[in-house]
């Protein structure tokens, strides 16, 4: 169990490493993840079985405690993502599949990596956990609204069939993790060490899938527009999650402190791509270069993520900023603390 714990941090650690090198690795080999193509959402359903192991009735609990900065903060993830991806969509004449598929991540919840962003730029880690949480479990409601309501006008939105598929993938999944969490109480605790790294390798296989699928379109003339795409999707929701979070500290600063605006940056701005990818290969299986802005956001977002949680870090200790008030203190040391 301690080595295979070992190999978790290893893999948290070095992951964006490893999503690049393995993207590059199914491209140039793209025969090594095609046997999982059927098995995607049975991987997801890996990924969300272990978050429900995980939680607890403490978890949503926080729902109830922290209403506001909860409820505001899924409303501006669920609002701001998917009209980002509309208005690039626009910029960038994309049409078809390419533009269902950044439309479909821009409507996705925001996935486990914004914890782990919130979490190593000191971020509120229970709000943004609290705020994945909340929109995770309205996934299989909102991304068939959203989906049907701006994506339609490229597509048929097989709207029954994405309800049904993010139900399956998600709700199914956690509800059973849950219920297992209940029956087995702290026994849970002798596998949940091991769950980073299996949710990490489902991962890396939705990833191999999706690369292998569209080999022959990953890198040609109609995909090239999805890399400043996806960047910038990413990058103007982290803008716009942090001027979002700014606005309501002027109305309710007891709710959107400089913590909670760091939470809020990172889970307006990144996106459970894996899910993405997963509900495109199945809803839109016959076109399945709709599930590359998923794969390319994946990537990117654990980069951009990686680099904006560092350079905050570091800001914060350089100009002796509390991590959790945004107040300033006496000494730069102070806050390292």
């Amino acid at each position: 169990m301690a080595s295979i714990e070992r190999f978790g941090a290893w893999l948290t650690k070095w992951f964006t490493a490893i999503v690049l090198a393995w993207t590059v690795f199914n491209y140039l080999v793209p025969g090594t993840s095609l046997w999982a193509k059927s098995y995607t959402g049975y991987l997801l359903g890996i990924v969300l079985f272990g978050m429900g192991l995980t939680l607890t009735v403490h978890d949503f609990a926080r729902i109830i405690r922290m209403p506001i900065g909860v409820i505001l903060g899924t409303v501006a993830h669920f609002v701001i993502m998917p009209l980002i991806a509309v208005l690039l969509c626009w910029v960038f004449r994309l049409d078809g599949a390419l533009a269902v598929g950044v439309i479909l991540v821009g409507s996705c919840p925001s996935g486990t990596s914004s914890n782990v962003m919130s979490f190593l730029s000191r971020g509120d880690v229970a709000l943004d956990v609290s705020i994945g949480l909340l929109s995770t479990l309205l996934a299989p409601v909102m991304i068939p609204l959203i989906m049907q309501t701006l994506a339609s006008q490229y597509v048929e939105i097989p709207t029954k069939q994405l309800f049904l598929s993010a139900l399956e993938v998600v709700l199914v999944p956690i509800v059973l993790g849950l219920v297992v969490h209940a029956l087995l109480g702290d026994r849970v605790e002798r596998v949940t060490p091991v769950l980073p790294a299996v949710s990490q390798i489902a991962i890396l296989l939705i990833i191999g899938v999706v690369v292998a699928v569209n080999h022959d379109k990953l890198l040609s003339t109609d995909t090239a527009l999805l890399l400043p795409v996806v960047m910038l999707h990413n990058l103007l929701g982290y803008l716009l999650g942090w001027l979002f979070s700014r606005m309501m500290f002027r109305v309710y600063p007891m709710g959107f402190g400089y913590a909670q605006q760091k939470a809020i940056t990172f889970e307006v701005g990144m996106q459970d791509s894996a899910l993405g990818a997963t509900l495109a290969l199945k809803a839109f299986a016959a076109t399945p270069i709709a599930a590359i802005p998923s794969t390319f956001f994946s990537v990117w977002h654990n980069i951009s993520g990686s680099v904006l949680s560092s350079l905050w870090r570091r800001h914060d200790d350089r100009n002796g900023i509390d991590p959790a008030t945004g107040v300033m203190s006496s000494s730069p040391a102070a806050a390292k603390a």
